[in-house]
């Protein structure tokens, strides 16, 4: 490309402009930590204002601390139990009572929690893994992504799993969760389209503070199976969801996309 008509020359916008968030508002649950803290401060970055949520409400309030310091955008804090329905509400009108509107919403919150056999699994420990996994956001996208229509733009971004596309025997509760959380992803983004972008974002395994309870031997032994032959670090999400939460993904929804290294 000549200087003639290079995008500086010709008033054309940069390719980066697509991936700003300047003046958004992102909502992130599962926030305080791990890959929802890297999305968290990448959103920051790239100029949106931050709602983090999670259980820990003093993690939160230290996440959003080093948004603010580091990135200069404004950071809201707030505890909330992702799996039970009556806290849910609270957390959508804190968030637009300081910021008036919520333009992404990232449904990050979950838990795998393991069992030695399947008959180990109580009915509190399922309750637990479907309501932080499918109800959780489901209740939270219904409020969130009906507001979002009626302003006429928005994305939610479901992280799913893909532990929901190739199922072990050792995550059955979780997986079916994830599984049911692809299909509500296609769901809201036919019943909220054509305003508001709904897609999964579906990770493999991530050296998230979780991994301390892996057999690394195994986990390393396994990834050697990926195309890219190892497992993620928590800040190799940002960019996938950086492209669904910004005007870069303008024409994306109701779709996966997944970042898990290439399962074979």
């Amino acid at each position: 490309m000549d200087a003639a008509t290079s995008p500086a020359r010709t008033g054309a916008p940069s390719p980066f402009d697509l991936f700003s968030l300047e003046g958004k508002v992102a909502l992130v649950t599962g926030g305080s930590r791990g890959m929802g803290k890297e999305m968290c401060l990448a959103f920051a970055r790239a100029g949106a204002n931050v709602v983090v949520a999670s259980r820990n409400l003093e993690n939160c309030e230290a996440v959003a601390r080093e948004i603010t310091e580091t990135t200069g955008r404004e950071a809201l804090a707030y505890g909330c139990h992702m799996g039970r329905w009556d806290e849910i509400g609270g957390l959508v009108d804190a968030a637009y009572a300081r910021f008036g509107h919520i333009d992404v919403l990232v449904n990050n919150a979950g838990m795998s929690p393991l069992y030695d056999k399947v008959t180990d699994v109580t009915e509190k420990m399922y309750d637990s893994v479907l309501n932080l996994n499918l109800k959780g956001p489901f209740r939270l996208t219904a409020l969130v992504g009906s507001r979002m229509k009626e302003r006429g733009s928005g994305s939610v971004i479901n992280v799913s799993s893909t532990g929901s596309l190739r199922p072990m025997g050792s995550i059955i509760p979780y997986a079916a969760a994830k599984n049911g959380l692809n299909a509500m992803t296609e769901g809201y983004a036919d019943l909220l389209g054509p305003e508001v972008r709904v897609n999964t974002l579906m990770p493999g395994q991530y050296l998230t503070d979780i991994a301390a309870s892996w057999d690394m031997e195994h986990t390393n032994k396994m990834a050697e199976r990926l195309h890219l032959k190892r497992v993620g670090n928590p800040p190799e999400i940002v960019g996938a969801a950086l492209f669904l939460a910004s005007d870069a993904s303008s024409y994306t929804s109701g779709t996966i996309v997944r970042s898990d290294g290439g399962i074979p």
